[in-house]
């Protein structure tokens, strides 16, 4: 396989997109010595993920997995039996626990008997909510969405969704190798340096090679959309958006400008500083017009307009409103807002 050849092709905020064409599905592109992209279609409004093939002596090293399905299975039996040459998949490395990263990690560990790469916490709490495949929705769950303003109809939603994270699952194997900030692995005739964000999740693997000038970064930079940073049942206090905008701050100043980010999502592309900047901005930006629109009390539910563009439809409530709090808990922390919950469990916020 031919290395692709760069262009310069200019986007929105100084970014710069080099490459023109994609990989078909169950295909691979080369974009660098021993680096290849491989892209598979999602059955989500995102439609496609970017998972990334390096050469390992041998055999292969796979980063991010695509989620269990039988057409992702097909594609990557296609690649093995073509351009992965039928050699044998020696490392799996996950960025994170959602299941468009790391669906098939478990059946390509039993298929290759490959060993499974990730940092702890994402192991263990991707472990923890496959556990809840089959149970019913915990009332903190109800509570926290009856205080964002749900009605009993959006709740009865919420409960029977309930569960499903392990159905995009396949079985994880039942031991892993952790990967933590600033350790480096060897993969082929290169060493990767692991690059640890949060916000979107609570430990994300990103690789950074010094040599190559690549940067794995997973759903923790993302070109032309923002990843969703979103407060969940099982912490309702807590404060993604800070660990979000401090990793932002902190990628910035670990990884060089001059990298081609590979994003799990969109196209490869040159301006990360540029691009760390506009999502740092972006976020103050909302957060000062969210300050502003409450001035008067507001639910989590009532803010949407304030941070989204487009209409939230019920197929995005729970993600929509997982982020709203997430603001909204942010100017809490800031001393900007406060919150008073009435007699139903709705909690109105307020400026100060």
């Amino acid at each position: 396989m031919d290395k692709l050849v760069e262009k310069n092709n200019k986007g929105a905020h100084n970014l710069v997109y080099p490459y023109d064409i994609l990989p078909q599905p169950g295909r691979m592109l080369k974009l660098a010595d021993g680096v290849y992209w491989v892209r598979m279609n999602l059955p989500f409004a995102l439609n496609h993920i970017n998972l990334w093939v390096l050469e390992d002596g041998d055999g292969w090293t796979i980063i991010d997995t695509g989620v269990a399905s039988a057409e992702i299975k097909s594609n990557w039996r296609t690649c093995f039996s073509g351009d992965m040459k039928s050699l044998n998949v020696k490392k799996i490395i996950v960025t994170h626990l959602h299941p468009d990263h790391i669906g098939l990690a478990g059946w390509l560990n039993r298929k290759f008997s490959s060993p499974l790469f990730m940092s702890r916490s994402e192991y263990l709490m991707c472990r923890m909510l496959v556990s809840d495949t089959g149970r019913e929705a915990p009332e903190e769950g109800k509570s926290l969405y009856r205080s964002a303003g749900f009605t009993e109809d959006e709740l009865d939603s919420y409960a029977e969704r309930f569960g499903g994270f392990g159905s995009a699952i396949s079985k994880l194997p039942d031991s892993y190798n952790r990967l933590k900030d600033y350790d480096k692995i060897q993969i082929g005739n290169y060493v990767w340096e692991i690059v640890v964000g949060s916000g979107h999740c609570p430990e994300h693997i990103c690789l950074y090679n010094e040599e190559l000038k690549l940067f794995i970064s997973g759903d923790q930079v993302l070109p032309k959309i923002t990843s969703n940073v979103s407060v969940f049942p099982t912490e309702p206090k807590s404060n993604p958006l800070k660990d979000w905008l401090e990793s932002c701050s902190y990628i910035k100043k670990r990884v060089p400008n001059d990298v081609l980010v590979l994003p799990s999502h969109n196209e490869p592309f040159r301006g990360l500083h540029e691009r760390l900047d506009h999502l740092i901005n972006g976020h103050e930006k909302n957060l000062s017009r969210l300050l502003d629109f409450c001035e008067e009390p507001k639910r989590a539910i009532d803010v949407f307009s304030v941070l989204f563009k487009r209409k939230i439809t019920s197929d995005l409530l729970l993600m929509a409103t997982g982020e709203s709090i997430a603001h909204l808990n942010c100017l809490v922390d800031r001393g900007l807002l406060c919150s008073k919950r009435d007699d139903k469990g709705v909690i109105n916020y307020f400026k100060i």
